[in-house]
């Protein structure tokens, strides 16, 4: 259980899955169930924005550098933020614009002169914009993908970077969980979600697939509305949210 709700455990997810199938572990294999989850959870992770995944990562630039690691796990990022100081209790913070990388190019072009022997590394100041380059690939900071930055710093300025993270699978690889967020607050949603994945996979009756699509899809909208709708607002600021009840006719 949790928060008064029932939840999926990666075990009890797997029977419920067979169960529903009329099939057992000789057919659904773990790797084929395995397989199931993951495209589960990856898409209800694509179509719904969950707040349990956004995460918050600090750090100081070091100086002429211009680059900055991708936190580790980063699926994309939803903004940058510089302090003027080494620590954000101390200074000013200012949010970087995002840019393509040809605009960094060009920005440090206008500022040096196409032919004027300098590089883009070259021009140094507080940093302005930021661009994406790479990605993430590991479980930790890496150096293969983040983000460039412009001007290039010319100090040890503090940053802090908003993004959302890979969610944790809940199958039984190495990075598997006995339970997660989406199963433990959208398990009905999970559990669809999978039976669709399995259905297609056993080529089952294609009302029976109908049926649990359906089902996903009223359920993620019930999700989706919980988080970019109620979590995003409060009563105070927003007011309270108010739904229209026909009467009926006289």
């Amino acid at each position: 259980m949790a928060g008064g709700l029932r939840s999926y455990s990666y075990a009890t997810l797997t029977t419920a899955i067979q169960n529903y199938c009329e099939v057992d572990s000789n057919v659904l294999t773990a790797a084929i169930t395995d397989g199931f989850i993951m495209a589960a959870e990856q898409r209800i992770w694509l179509d719904v924005p969950i707040d349990a995944y956004r995460k918050v990562s600090e750090g100081n630039l070091a100086a002429d550098d211009n680059t900055i690691n991708a936190p580790a796990g980063c699926m994309f990022v939803r903004g940058v933020k510089v302090f003027e100081s080494t620590s954000a209790s101390t200074g000013a913070g200012e949010w970087l614009q995002k840019k393509d990388q040809t605009y960094l190019t060009e920005y440090s072009d206008r500022l040096t002169g196409p032919s004027g022997g300098q590089t883009a590394q070259d021009v140094t100041g507080f940093p302005k914009y930021y661009a994406m380059f790479g990605g993430a690939t590991g479980v930790t900071d890496t150096t293969s993908g983040g983000m460039y930055i412009s001007p290039t710093p010319d100090t040890t300025y503090m940053y802090r970077i908003y993004y959302d993270i890979r969610p944790t699978s809940l199958g039984s690889g190495a990075d598997g969980n006995s339970h997660t967020y989406i199963s433990n607050y959208f398990p009905q949603g999970l559990l669809y979600a999978c039976l669709v994945e399995a259905y297609g996979f056993l080529k089952g009756p294609m009302d029976m697939l109908t049926l649990y699509e359906n089902k996903y899809k009223q359920e993620v909208q019930k999700f989706a509305g919980v988080q970019i709708g109620r979590r995003r607002r409060d009563d105070y600021t927003d007011g309270t949210v108010r739904i229209p009840v026909k009467s009926p006719s006289p």
